[in-house]
């Protein structure tokens, strides 16, 4: 009988395992440095955690425990760390600033090149919302990257919020939206531009719908006109006011970004 591993998941051997180590150390180090705590959390969660928080449990492994209830492996830390802070800190003064680093586990396709099973480190930020908390994120992941010995480095940020935005200003029809974020959200550009065809809409709001998710770059990305992007952007024009330099020379702005987790609701 061949011994053999579930795709999608891999051996660490000790020479990588080293290696993996001294990353983890270096990120815990950096973001203790800035004032997030460390946690960790059970690798279960009850599904109803996960469901109430609407993560997409399409990709959960789900098991029954011992009194029938429905477990599901963590798909990624924050929800898991955003259960912590409802339940353990309820009454405690924000902001609140945790950091983890651990394994996460989606049921996935391996043949895509996606893992089951991956290393998570990140922070999580409560009680500062808006901009300000996503530029003091932007230049703590910066910070943290660095320190690990990275140079040629660029960050990715967008707003999930923009795209939906357009849709109501250019009065998409609400039974078409979901089929337009589906499209967006697999990275599908040539479905969404079908999607946009059939619909009757004038030529200028299709042909925003169709630019805005092919549109990347610096902080001449948000030089849009007064209308509807003009207002969708203007989150992000404050975050990259808010940006050190050496940050925001490392963002780039990406206008078509849709997670395919639904607890992103602004910028990500």
């Amino acid at each position: 009988m061949a011994l053999r591993i579930p795709s999608g998941t891999r051996d660490v051997l000790p020479e990588e395992m080293r290696t993996l180590r001294r990353i983890e150390r270096v990120l815990l180090d950096t973001f203790l440095a800035e004032g997030y705590g460390e946690v960790s959390t059970p690798a279960v969660e009850y599904e109803d955690t996960l469901r109430a928080a609407e993560t997409g449990l399409g990709t959960a492994y789900r098991v029954l425990d011992d009194q029938g209830e429905l477990l599901a492996l963590r798909s990624d830390m924050t929800v898991p760390i955003a259960r912590v802070v409802a339940t353990r800190y309820a009454q405690a003064e924000p902001p609140l600033r945790f950091c983890y680093s651990a394994s996460a586990y989606r049921a996935v396709r391996p043949h895509r090149g996606q893992m089951r099973e991956f290393l998570q480190a990140g922070v999580e930020l409560f009680g500062v919302p808006g901009p300000a908390g996503v530029a003091e994120v932007l230049t703590v992941l910066t910070r943290a990257l660095e320190a690990t010995g990275l140079r040629e480095f660029r960050i990715g940020l967008g707003d999930a919020r923009i795209f939906p935005s357009l849709m109501e200003a250019y009065a998409v029809p609400h039974d078409a939206r979901a089929r337009l974020l589906a499209e967006l959200t697999s990275r599908d550009l040539a479905g969404l531009d079908r999607e946009l065809a059939a619909l009757s809409l004038d030529d200028n709001a299709r042909q925003v719908l169709s630019a805005v998710p092919r549109t990347r770059g610096g902080v001449e990305v948000l030089d849009a006109p007064p209308g509807p992007l003009g207002e969708a952007v203007g989150a992000l024009r404050e975050t990259f006011s808010l940006l050190p330099p050496e940050v925001a020379s490392r963002v780039i702005l990406d206008l078509g970004r849709a997670p395919r987790l639904g607890y992103y609701t602004g910028q990500v």
